[in-house]
C-alpha cells in the first residue's frame, strides 16, 4: 500500500500548502489507506470507499466521510487511472445537528465535576478551566486546545486566536470574572518548572499537551453522571455544545434587551469566528425561543408596514 500513503502524504502537503488544516481529513484517510491495505486493494474503488465510510460509525457520518474520500480519490486519479471516485448522492446528505442548550445548572455542574474528578491533581484544575472557557467565550474546542500562552494577555482580559478552522486569526475580550479565574490557574500550573516551560496554556500535570481522548472522556463522565446520557452510550451532549449554548445565549440577551439583533449578528458572527452571517443566523432556528422571538419581531415589522 506504498503508492496510497505516498499520494495521502502528497495530498496532505498540497492542501495544506494551500491554507487547509485537515485535522479530521487527515485522520479519516489515514484510517482509509490502513482499511485498503487490510482489504488488500491497491487502489481506490467506489466498493471500498462505501464500505469504509460506513464501517465502525453512525449514519449521520457517512455522506461526510465519503466525500473525504472523494476529494482524494479526484487528486489520486490524475495519476493512476485505474482510480474509481465514488459518485455523490450515494448517502443522504448529513443533516445539521440541533444543539444542545445547556443550562447553568449544568454547565456550573459540569465545571464543579472535573474537580472532583481529579481533586488532588492539577488535571481537575486544568478541565475546570478549559470547559469553563469554551462556555464563557464560545471557542471552538481546538482553539482552547491549541492556545498558547502568548495568545492569553491575562492584563488586557483577551485572547488571540490564530490560524483557525478557516485560516483566519481573531482577538476574543474575555469577562473580567474568565480572566480572574484564568490567572489563578496560570499561576498554580507554573509552580511546576516542567509546566512552565510549556508552550501551551492549557497543560497536562508534566507541561505536555492535554489528551484529546482523555479530556472527551472526563467530558463523557459529566454528562453520564448528569443523567444526559445512557450509561453504554456515546450519543448524548458534546462538548461543541457549550459553543453553540454560548451563541444562543448571547442572542436570546439581545432579543431581551430590545437591540436590533439583525443588526448587531455580524458582530457575534465576527467573535465567533465564522466566515460568513449566515452561519451565525442557523442559530436563529436553533432554539425554539429564539424562532418566536424572531417570529414577534417579524409580525411586529409587517403591522408597522400595514
Amino acid at each position: 500500500m506504498t503508492d496510497l500513503k505516498n499520494a495521502l502524504e502528497q495530498y496532505l502537503s498540497l492542501r495544506r500548502s494551500l491554507g487547509y488544516h485537515l485535522t479530521t481529513q487527515e485522520r479519516r484517510l489515514r484510517n482509509f489507506v490502513e482499511y485498503a491495505r487490510v482489504c488488500g486493494e491497491p487502489y481506490i474503488t467506489s466498493k471500498l470507499a462505501v464500505e469504509w465510510a460506513g464501517h465502525q460509525c453512525g449514519p449521520a457520518s457517512w455522506s461526510s466521510r465519503l466525500s473525504t474520500i472523494r476529494s482524494f480519490a479526484r487528486h489520486v486519479a490524475v495519476v493512476e487511472p485505474r482510480t474509481e471516485v465514488p459518485p455523490s448522492g450515494i448517502f443522504p446528505p448529513q443533516r445539521r445537528p440541533r444543539p444542545y442548550i445547556y443550562s447553568d445548572d449544568q454547565i456550573s455542574d459540569l465545571l464543579a465535576t472535573m474537580l472532583v474528578l481529579h481533586p488532588k491533581s492539577l488535571r481537575g484544575r486544568t478541565l475546570h478551566c478549559f470547559f469553563g472557557l469554551i462556555a464563557s467565550s464560545g471557542l471552538r474546542f481546538s482553539e482552547a486546545f491549541l492556545l498558547e500562552r502568548d495568545d492569553v494577555d491575562l492584563n488586557a482580559g483577551i485572547l488571540t486566536i490564530r490560524q483557525t478552522k478557516f485560516g483566519k486569526s481573531r482577538i476574543v475580550p474575555l469577562h473580567p470574572t474568565t480572566t480572574e479565574v484564568l490567572a489563578r490557574y496560570a499561576t498554580e500550573r507554573d509552580v511546576s518548572p516542567a509546566r512552565r516551560a510549556g508552550r501551551l496554556f492549557f497543560t497536562g500535570v508534566y507541561g505536555r499537551a492535554l489528551n484529546h481522548w482523555n479530556t472527551c472522556d472526563a467530558f463523557v463522565t459529566w454528562t453520564r453522571k448528569a443523567g444526559l446520557r445512557a450509561p453504554d452510550s456515546r450519543q448524548g451532549p458534546r462538548i461543541h455544545d457549550l459553543r453553540h449554548t454560548f451563541a444562543v445565549r448571547a442572542l436570546l440577551n439581545w432579543y431581551e434587551q430590545g437591540e436590533d439583533v439583525a443588526r448587531r449578528l455580524p458582530e457575534l458572527s465576527t467573535y465567533l469566528g465564522h466566515t460568513h452571517v449566515r452561519d451565525t443566523y442557523w442559530y436563529l432556528s436553533a432554539h425554539p425561543a429564539l424562532l418566536n422571538h424572531a417570529k414577534l419581531l417579524l409580525e411586529a415589522s409587517w403591522e408597522a408596514t400595514a
